[in-house]
């Protein structure tokens, strides 16, 4: 019995883990994606929503973050249809790792 309620512990702690990495990106997602990508990642008139975006449900998390930090502009944009590109954010390992996160977690993934 001790070992089932060890066990149960551990997987609401992992679990809580993995809420918490993904409640960092979200605070980082307000304050450096959500004016252009919009609220609940639903898109706007100048960036695509991640909501059930395909890209983001299968990319490689190294290729999402390689976007975030480097920018896409001109002919590397994914998306034409908007005005302009994505600038390219200055964030650390881990803000990117969790912006990641929560951005999958938008996406439906």
């Amino acid at each position: 019995m001790k070992r089932m309620i060890a066990g149960a512990l551990m997987v609401l702690a992992l679990g809580s883990m993995s809420m918490a990495e993904a409640g960092d990106g979200s605070a980082t997602y307000k304050a450096k994606c959500l004016p252009c990508h919009g609220a609940d990642g639903k898109g706007t008139a100048m960036a695509p929503a991640f909501a059930g975006n395909e890209y983001i449900k299968t990319a490689a998390d190294a290729d999402i973050t390689d976007v975030i930090v480097k920018g896409r502009q001109g002919a590397d944009k994914k998306y034409k249809q908007f005005a302009i590109g994505m600038p390219a954010q200055k964030l650390s390992a881990d803000e990117a790792k969790d912006v990641v996160a929560y951005l999958k977690t938008l996406a439906g993934k």
